[in-house]
């Protein structure tokens, strides 16, 4: 309550998402504010029995935390509904980070467009600029496949990388100078110590997801949540995927149906993180 409706304003997202809403954080980076369209509410609204008992029944979920779903009427010559949904803010973290990615398991269209000396810490990375492998210990890797598969029919997944060995990173290197620090429990989705091994892509192939292991790795910290599950497969996606099926491969476009979707899902993912074994 304070975060939202204290003394101190809050800030917005430079540039609103494809979607149209638009995006306000609280001064202490706990919550995000997203504005909505009626369609979501709907969404939201028949599936909040079944959010509300996965999330009472796992804590730990990857999936993003809802708090409150809202709608303001704005009087005046203009009247207009507002609304809008208070979540959790899945990254809020004192760590520096230096890649964000946001992944669905389809490859059409699914690169940055900023040239590579143009990507910095705040671009958005997407599936095909994914040019490595994230190893797990044992018990997270095991931990993450079951909130996985709990997890039914994604939009996308979004996580941020900090990497661990950085001179820059003071605030991690600290936290991981104690190898008993590194092991002990974490918080799955929010900070999990981990490996990334780097990998090549054929450079003939441009939907290639994941590349051939190099054997090359480093020490990461990683970010990972499930969001924006509010998407309904409605007559405008159908409509979408059967444009887009004539002019590409139909199992590469994004809009897809939900269970193939979920399915293509945990084939990528399965295949982008892997178990540990050093």
């Amino acid at each position: 309550m304070l975060s939202i409706c204290g003394d101190d304003a809050l800030l917005e997202l430079s540039s609103p998402g494809k979607s149209g809403s638009f995006f306000y954080f609280t001064n202490d980076d706990k919550y995000m504010i997203k504005t909505m369209k009626k369609s979501e509410v709907k969404v939201l609204l028949r599936m909040l029995p079944a959010y509300y008992k996965h999330v009472r029944s796992f804590d730990n979920t990857l999936v993003t935390k809802f708090f409150g779903l809202h709608c303001v009427k704005i009087t005046g010559a203009i009247q207009k509904k507002v609304r809008f949904v208070i979540m959790g803010n899945l990254f809020c973290s004192n760590y520096s980070i230096h890649r964000r990615f946001d992944l669905k398991g389809s490859s059409h269209g699914r690169t940055t467009d900023k040239p590579i000396d143009q990507i910095d810490e705040t671009t958005t990375l997407k599936d095909l600029d994914l040019n490595f492998i994230f190893r797990l210990e044992g018990s997270w890797y095991e931990d993450f496949c079951r909130r996985c598969i709990l997890s039914h029919g994604p939009e996308n997944t979004f996580f941020m990388v900090t990497d661990s060995s950085s001179p820059d990173n003071e605030t991690t290197q600290t936290a991981l100078e104690d190898e008993e620090k590194r092991k002990a429990p974490v918080k799955l989705g929010i900070s999990m110590p981990s490996r990334v091994e780097n990998v090549v892509k054929n450079p003939d192939s441009e939907s290639q997801l994941i590349g051939e292991p190099t054997g090359e790795f480093q020490d990461v910290i990683l970010f990972f949540g499930i969001i924006d599950i509010l998407q309904d497969y409605d007559i405008s996606k159908k409509l979408e995927h059967a444009y887009k099926s004539m002019q590409y491969d139909p199992n590469s476009i994004s809009a897809v149906d939900p269970k193939q979707y979920c399915k293509r899902f945990r084939d990528f993912i399965y295949r982008a993180f892997s178990e540990d074994v050093q």
